[in-house]
């Protein structure tokens, strides 16, 4: 006895056809084991995985897809993790915001705050690899990325706008909702999943949802203090002291 077609299978199979995939190759790029000849044989159900990949790839609305809307298709997400709001200086040019470890703990709840910002120190790094960007800094704290990144060390990231902008295997402060992290991002064949990656092997891997992503810095550069300095505040007087001196010395030989 033969079974009807559902209305998702009727417009899963009518999505295939229209991007003329055959059985197999929309198989595979649903991430579905051999064909999806069993779901369009109404033998197997479409999972919640392969509704949120038709949304993904093909922009699908799942209501479309069960009957439920006449609206076939929905505009996607691209990931924006831009920053949300910039520091500019007296001159108008981006200042390069510094959040330590104690700020870092509400930077996820303060990230669209322009007032919560102006509390934190900033300078402008008179270099070209800083300029026509937006660059923070952040202090890092743990062990989770020894060798390379020690504890009270701080680390220049470059604004990432989205995430399909961001590089495998490349080391970014990742802002999520309720933590910052220092870790090398792995994209997954799951397009809504990402793997941030300690260095040190010590600490597993962590896998995070796209939509979990605030912000996203990639580092291009650290700053390295003595660090049996007694306090916090003290890096950060040396900080600004060590960026004193750089100011006065591009000053000198401009003259």
């Amino acid at each position: 006895m033969g079974t009807e077609q559902t209305t998702e299978v009727k417009r899963f199979k009518q999505v295939r056809d229209e991007n003329n995939f055959t059985q197999t190759e929309f198989a595979a790029l649903l991430g579905i084991k051999n064909s999806t000849a069993d779901i369009e044989r109404g033998r197997t159900k479409l999972s919640g995985k392969v509704v949120a990949q038709l949304l993904q790839q093909f922009g699908v609305n799942p209501l479309w897809l069960f009957g439920e809307s006449s609206q076939k298709y929905l505009q996607v997400t691209k990931g924006d993790v831009s920053p949300k709001v910039v520091s500019l200086n007296s001159a108008e040019n981006e200042n390069i915001v510094l959040v330590n470890v104690k700020a870092a703990a509400g930077y996820p709840h303060n990230v669209q705050d322009v007032e919560w910002y102006q509390q934190l120190p900033a300078f402008d790094l008179p270099l070209p690899e800083y300029r026509n960007a937006t660059h923070r800094g952040f202090q890092i704290e743990g062990d989770s990325m020894l060798p390379n990144f020690r504890p009270g060390e701080w680390v220049l990231g470059k604004a990432v706008p989205t995430i399909e902008e961001a590089s495998n295997n490349r080391v970014y402060v990742v802002v999520l909702y309720d933590s910052v992290l220092v870790k090398k991002l792995q994209k997954l064949p799951d397009p809504s999943k990402l793997l941030l990656i300690s260095l040190n092997e010590e600490y597993l891997p962590i896998e995070v949802n796209v939509n979990d992503v605030q912000e996203l810095w990639q580092i291009n550069s650290k700053l390295t203090f003595n660090l049996d300095a007694p306090s916090e505040s003290s890096l950060l007087k040396q900080l600004q002291q060590s960026m004193d001196e750089l100011k006065s010395e591009f000053k000198t030989l401009k003259q």
